[in-house]
């Protein structure tokens, strides 16, 4: 699914395209338009016409368009991330849902590019919690939680070693992305973690999940704590949303998550035999990673970013951070 066939058109997004689309949906664009810092996907800050009595911050006057790179999510996937925010939403959850045009929150361009809107949402990304703040976001988690628990997610992806592990791993094989005198000690590597991490993955509660909850996701505004970016939602074990906002091992980022899970459990149960699974979902993120940047390079942005990918040395030190990794399950 991946490819220039696929993505030519993404590519080629310009202000016209961009400001049309959000003039298409019933806004009046300005004319000003701003791309935000995104890899996946292309993303925009459009400034909007607004009648004065409406705007009660700065951001009243922006919308956030989010056009989908081809390829990678099914129109059921995306639909079933809307659906999920918008029942967070409903249930006075703080997450920046699409905004719903004529009870629709997902368009399409005429070659077929998948596109939202959003409200453009304020704050600032945190740098160091406070215990307080940490108390606040393990209760919140435990919200999204229960809403996230309450309906199945047919279509999106599980984060299981399979899926992560190994399907990675024959994609990153097939496509001839790992220099041929490393593939052997790659494979090996991935294939033993992926056997390590089913033997702790057994029998876990799996469930809808943020899936990609780190600090960068994370906003502080006006009104308090919010979430933003559901694109990498998936069906996981809960575990997986909060070692990614204290991914340390040291022996301050452990009391910091102690603090954390005490807010999580004041609002729901957890399983701490679930903390377990932090350093196989750790590893099963390189992984994941490897192939999620090999499915993009022959974007531009992705070769500026990564510019060592598919080196030796990357590889050496993907499988040297591999084989470190084990030591830790």
């Amino acid at each position: 699914m991946w490819g220039e066939v696929e993505t030519k058109h993404f590519y080629d997004l310009d202000p016209t395209v961009i400001l049309k689309a959000v003039d298409d949906l019933g806004f009046r664009s300005t004319g000003r338009c701003l791309a935000l810092n995104s890899l996946e996907n292309r993303v925009y800050e459009v400034e909007i016409e607004v009648d004065e009595e409406n705007v009660q911050s700065a951001s009243d006057r922006f919308v956030v368009i989010k056009f989908y790179r081809p390829g990678r999510w099914t129109e059921e996937q995306i639909r079933e991330e809307h659906q999920f925010l918008w029942e967070l939403k409903d249930a006075e959850i703080p997450v920046v849902a699409p905004l719903k045009i004529q009870n629709e929150t997902l368009f399409k361009l005429d070659d077929g590019i998948l596109y939202t809107v959003f409200p453009k949402q304020g704050g600032r990304i945190p740098d160091e919690f406070q215990d307080e703040e940490l108390m606040q976001l393990g209760r919140l988690l435990a919200r999204l939680h229960q809403v996230g628990r309450g309906k199945q997610a047919l279509h999106r992806l599980h984060i299981t070693p399979q899926m992560y592990g190994r399907k990675n791993l024959e994609y990153l094989l097939s496509s001839k992305l790992i220099p041929a005198h490393l593939e052997k000690n790659y494979a090996s590597i991935v294939e033993t973690i992926c056997l390590e991490s089913e033997k702790l993955f057994m029998n876990k509660f799996i469930q809808r999940l943020h899936g990609d909850c780190h600090k960068g996701n994370i906003l502080w505004g006006r009104d308090g704590l919010s979430l933003v970016d559901f694109d990498d939602m998936v069906v996981g074990p809960c575990v997986q949303d909060l070692w990614l906002v204290l991914p340390g091992r040291d022996q301050e980022s452990i009391i910091q998550r102690d603090i954390l899970l005490e807010g999580y459990t004041s609002m729901l149960d957890f399983d701490y035999s679930s903390l377990k699974l932090i350093e196989p979902l750790r590893a099963l993120r390189f992984i994941h990673f490897s192939s999620w940047i090999g499915k993009r390079y022959q974007d531009e942005s992705f070769k500026r970013a990564f510019p060592f990918y598919g080196t030796d040395k990357y590889w050496e030190e993907q499988i040297h951070d591999l084989r470190d990794q084990l030591n830790f399950f």
